[in-house]
């Protein structure tokens, strides 16, 4: 249901005035922020307007801000990723949309909570990627092998596979900061013959003249012929072309990622695998099995593209377990 708390003030051509919500979607837009971006940030635009009962936001500020974000903690018992999320959210809105600035937000923090990630031994590991099969079986072996996010794989370009070199490129990853890894040996060569059937499907979409693909950071006005160049294709490609919400284009986006998580899922269960696996079981695994070889923590915090090294440091409590540095009392007296 399309909800707006009244019509703003801004005109749009024909003197029709703009929305605010579509206001915001503009600015998210215009600064070259992904599609998922422009759907939270408008998804959090309407809950806080909603919880304040359809009030338009800029007779609001700072005190309904924290207002808005204490009932995330408290009453929804949000993560704190999440409570974040809604804040980034509404700063935007307020700063770069309405040019308002919001200053002494003081919001009940949302209680971080201590989870462990689940992570598969090296055997687990084989026996599920063997069980897996087509394309999702290689991108699945590319996110442990590299241990990336799922939507870094997704996202790839072929430009960013240097397959002589062994190495790819993260460029769109989280936070903005990219990264270079070694790519795996045996992924050389299933890379290679994938690549050699995208190129195919790549050429079929230029013989008929289809939209190129999504480019990020607003290069598609830079360059408007980028997207149609063999560089910029994705490596994991979909087979179906889809309309771009943003432009009402139809073009070939990349592979969805819950087609690879549904294959995980089937794999799983071929195998009775007692853990639930996840795409990012792929990259936890990867993390700690490359702490069980020895290399030191801030070479896997690299890898991984954390920020802080704390977020890397629960790997390092699965290794010790898994590697069994603490033997308990009962082994002395049964082993």
């Amino acid at each position: 249901m399309t909800m707006q708390p009244e019509e703003s003030d801004q005109p749009e051509k024909g003197g029709k005035p703009e929305k605010l919500e579509d206001r915001l979607r503009g600015v998210v837009r215009r600064k070259g922020y992904s599609i998922r971006t422009e759907r939270t940030y408008a998804g959090w635009y309407r809950q806080y307007v909603m919880y304040h009962r359809l009030r338009h936001p800029s007779e609001m500020g700072a005190v309904e801000i924290t207002d808005f974000l204490t009932h995330l903690a408290v009453e929804r018992n949000v993560a704190p990723s999440t409570q974040n999320q809604a804040l980034n959210a509404l700063v935007f809105l307020y700063r770069e949309v309405l040019g308002m600035a919001v200053e002494g937000i003081d919001a009940l923090r949302a209680k971080k909570r201590e989870t462990l990630p689940v992570v598969l031994t090296q055997e687990e590991t084989r026996r599920l990627l063997d069980a897996m099969t087509g394309v999702e079986a290689l991108a699945a072996r590319l996110l442990y092998g590299c241990g990336l996010r799922v939507m870094e794989a997704m996202r790839l370009r072929v430009k960013d596979a240097d397959l002589d070199g062994r190495k790819i490129e993260i460029r769109e990853a989280k936070g903005g900061k990219a990264r270079v890894l070694t790519l795996p040996g045996s992924l050389v060569e299933p890379l290679r013959t994938h690549l050699a059937r995208a190129k195919t499907v790549w050429e079929m979409d230029r013989r008929e003249d289809r939209a190129g693909v999504h480019m990020p950071f607003a290069f598609d006005r830079k360059d408007p012929e980028a997207g149609k160049s063999w560089p910029w294709f994705y490596v994991f490609f979909s087979d179906s072309l889809s309309t771009d919400p943003r432009t009402g284009l139809d073009r070939r986006h990349h592979l969805h990622e819950a087609r690879v998580g549904r294959e995980l899922t089937r794999a799983a269960r071929q195998i009775d695998m007692p853990k639930r696996v996840t795409a990012h079981t792929l990259r936890h695994s990867f993390a700690t099995h490359l702490l069980l070889k020895g290399v030191d923590i801030r070479s896997v915090q690299e890898l991984l593209g954390h920020m802080d090294v704390r977020t890397t440091e629960i790997y390092t409590k699965m290794a010790r377990a898994m590697r069994g540095e603490v033997a308990s009392p009962l082994d002395d007296l049964y082993l």
